[in-house]
């Protein structure tokens, strides 16, 4: 009998907007297929660059659209992001956030202040998805980077994925300090740098994870820096003609249509 792709791997580990759900509606089929995983005895974790949610908000989304979950099982950018700065500075410090009010929560937990204006002197700015984020706030963080404020970003997404189609993600504002900073962030937390999924693949005890995606650029480029297979695959915001031009970094073990692909024969799925 042929193995199911999913069943040669103990962790499956998914990305949200784009896999699980768009814009806070659940795909179709993506509740069936987890709990299908999570009855063949697979775990379940799931790792996004949303930093506009904690842990547990994330987990509570899940749950309402029928796909149970555990704060435990979600690594966002803004946790991970925030205790990366606990690790840098002392208790205490000032942080400018520029994002939504989930990241100044999680700056919050991890003892630091934060705080929205440069003549606070914050010793770095971190700057994660916020709806409401405006040119003001930027400013502010703009003269705060200037004046030598360590520069973090949760993530560098360009887009996000909604059902009229791309919206600008956190990457686009970056790019606007990018731009008036003449440089890049001082440190990138989310994907495509491997943190999360090592985390992940840590908390399971996992010695053969899985990364399932919709981004060749955050969620296959961060699978393959970690060294772990992947699946991209098509619910989201890249398509094939992306995946035709994908160089070796972004290129994704296996391609499915949707999260159903997980149970179909490996070799169908894998790319040549």
């Amino acid at each position: 009998m042929t193995a199911s792709l999913a069943g040669g791997y103990d962790l499956v580990v998914f990305d949200l907007d784009g896999v699980v759900y768009l814009i806070d509606k659940p795909i179709d089929g993506a509740a069936e297929a987890i709990e299908r995983l999570r009855d063949a005895g697979t775990a379940v974790a799931y790792a996004t660059n949303n930093a506009s949610r904690r842990a547990a908000d994330v987990a509570a989304l899940l749950t309402g659209m029928g796909v149970p979950a555990a704060s435990g099982e979600v690594l966002t950018s803004a946790g991970a992001a925030a205790a990366m700065l606990a690790d840098r500075l002392p208790a205490g410090a000032p942080v400018l956030v520029v994002g939504a009010d989930a990241l100044r929560a999680e700056v919050r937990e991890a003892g630091l202040v934060p705080v929205e204006r440069a003549d606070d002197a914050p010793v770095a700015v971190v700057q994660g998805y916020g709806p409401d984020v405006g040119w003001r706030l930027l400013a502010e963080a703009s003269l705060a980077v200037r004046a030598g404020a360590l520069w973090m970003a949760t993530n560098t997404d360009r887009t996000l994925p909604s059902p009229r189609g791309p919206l600008p993600g956190n990457g686009s504002l970056v790019s606007v300090l990018r731009t008036a900073l003449d440089r890049d962030p001082d440190v990138v937390v989310g994907k495509p740098a491997p943190a999360l999924f090592d985390t992940a693949a840590s908390l399971a005890g996992s010695r053969r994870p899985l990364v399932v995606g919709d981004r060749l650029d955050t969620d296959i480029e961060g699978a393959v820096g970690a060294g772990m297979d992947s699946v991209l695959v098509l619910t989201g915001v890249s398509g094939p003609a992306d995946l035709i031009a994908a160089p070796a970094s972004r290129r994704p073990t296996y391609v499915c249509t949707d999260l159903s692909g997980l149970f179909g024969a490996a070799e169908a799925a894998r790319i040549p």
